[in-house]
């Protein structure tokens, strides 16, 4: 997929909101939403504009891609293919995303970002039922064991991770096992483990144009 390479503190203050795209530091003071609340350029002090209906939605949309950290085209063909399935398909759209594998490594615990997670499936650490998955996108399902790979459970990087592993928090769908620093896969995510802070019927209304 293509990199966005914006500036990640003012991709959060486009939107006016945490996006959490630096890890810890957006828990500090030291984050850019504490510093400087603003829209980012040379007028940025200036109230924001009232936006359009229109307006609205692409801004909605535009925060929840850049809260996952996906492209538009897969944004797109995310929302696509959730919105053929069954169901509520703004909630379909929210589970396909926290499926994703990048998202997951992130929720384990593994990463302080989603970016940071995507590199490190990017470079082939993990497994998924014992086969090396390197692709962030990829989908995981009910049931199936994720684990770090032979190999990289050697490297300083993990080594290291016992002691923020045990503090993370993680959501109800994933079971982790501490003392094998294995996870898997336990159901879809409930209502309530899925992303509040979109409204996903925008989402919905900027696709459907």
């Amino acid at each position: 997929m293509g990199t966005n390479i914006d500036n990640k503190c003012k991709q959060c203050r486009r939107v006016g909101e945490k996006l959490f795209l630096k890890g810890e530091r957006c828990l500090g003071p030291k984050c850019a939403m504490v510093k400087r609340n603003t829209i980012p350029g040379a007028h940025g002090d200036k109230p924001r504009r009232r936006l359009s209906d229109y307006g609205n939605q692409l801004a909605e949309k535009q925060k929840a891609k850049r809260y996952y950290g996906v492209s538009e085209k897969q944004f797109r063909l995310t929302f696509e293919k959730a919105s053929n399935k069954k169901g509520d398909a703004g909630k379909n759209f929210l589970r396909a995303l926290e499926f994703r594998l990048d998202n997951v490594i992130f929720r384990l615990g593994f990463a302080n970002s989603r970016s940071q997670a995507r590199q490190l499936v990017n470079h082939g650490h993990f497994t998924v039922n014992d086969v090396k998955t390197d692709i962030p996108s990829f989908s995981v399902k009910e049931g199936q064991v994720i684990a770090i790979k032979k190999k990289s459970e050697k490297s300083p990087y993990f080594r290291n991770l016992g002691e923020k592993l045990a503090q993370a928090e993680r959501p109800s769908w994933l079971h982790f096992d501490q003392s094998s620093m294995v996870a898997k896969v336990l159901h879809e995510p409930k209502d309530e483990d899925l992303p509040q802070g979109f409204n996903v019927q925008m989402i919905i209304e900027y696709y459907s144009k």
